[in-house]
């Protein structure tokens, strides 16, 4: 089974997790990053979706049996490759000389969460799924890159009760929030939602491109030096075995 594809409506590209719960490691990180220099090199592409096949799941986040078995084996530089994979994936998400749209069509845990608070806007369904950040329950913190660009997706105040509590949240509470652009009342309804508002996006990438360099140029400090130095190898300590 695919981990994940990617097919154009007219000038939209649509990225679609296909591997069930869309656990994240090493392989995940790898073709996410190749799936968006993909997009980024048709120059015909106007903006991006980012969604799910599976009926209940967006993404349930980091393969913890992965990364596990990784650990166990005292495979740490998998490890440390899939973390800084998935952080090329949050910059290239931010970066990208397009709108970014994450259609959240269930559960959106952890990483999974993470991932679409790096896209540039959140649709999500009403009818089933939550969001949820549960690192306090399994005793991982959010490295300091993550933080800084879910600050851009999440208002603060919201963010301390979300991250400190571990609650799930559903699509209504996040749209009173505007953690989400807008809820939906079904699948169905959310991708025609996501599809419309792509739509309205006919700017040129350039001028888009820069205006987003300099709009997440502190994120992405923090991401290259913080990130390497402070978090990453106590993180791998960290991971229970």
């Amino acid at each position: 089974m695919s981990i994940l594809s990617w097919t154009k409506e007219e000038t939209i590209a649509i990225i679609t997790m296909s591997n069930g719960e869309n656990r994240q490691n090493l392989e995940f990180a790898q073709t996410m990053n190749t799936t968006l220099d993909e997009i980024v090199a048709d120059t015909t592409v106007q903006a991006l979706i980012l969604t799910s096949s599976d009926e209940k799941n967006f993404s349930q986040g980091v393969d913890v049996g992965w990364m596990a078995a990784r650990f166990q084996n005292k495979e740490f530089q998998a490890i440390k490759d899939f973390m800084y994979g998935m952080n090329e994936v949050f910059k290239k998400l931010m970066l990208v000389p397009m709108p970014t749209i994450a259609a959240i069509n269930g559960h959106a845990f952890g990483n999974g969460a993470i991932i679409s608070c790096a896209c540039d806007y959140r649709f999500m369904r009403s009818d089933k799924g939550f969001f949820c950040f549960p690192e306090v329950n399994v005793g991982i913190p959010l490295l300091y890159g993550m933080n800084a660009f879910v600050k851009k997706a999440i208002p603060l105040y919201k963010l301390v009760e979300m991250q400190f509590s571990g609650n799930r949240y559903g699509a209504p509470e996040l749209e009173q929030h505007h953690i989400i652009t807008k809820a939906c009342a079904n699948k169905d309804e959310l991708m025609k939602e996501s599809l419309a508002f792509s739509r309205t996006f006919q700017k040129k990438r350039g001028i888009l491109g820069e205006m987003k360099k300099r709009m997440y140029r502190d994120i992405i400090e923090v991401m290259d030096t913080m990130d390497p130095e402070v978090s990453i190898e106590p993180m791998i300590l960290m991971i229970p075995d």
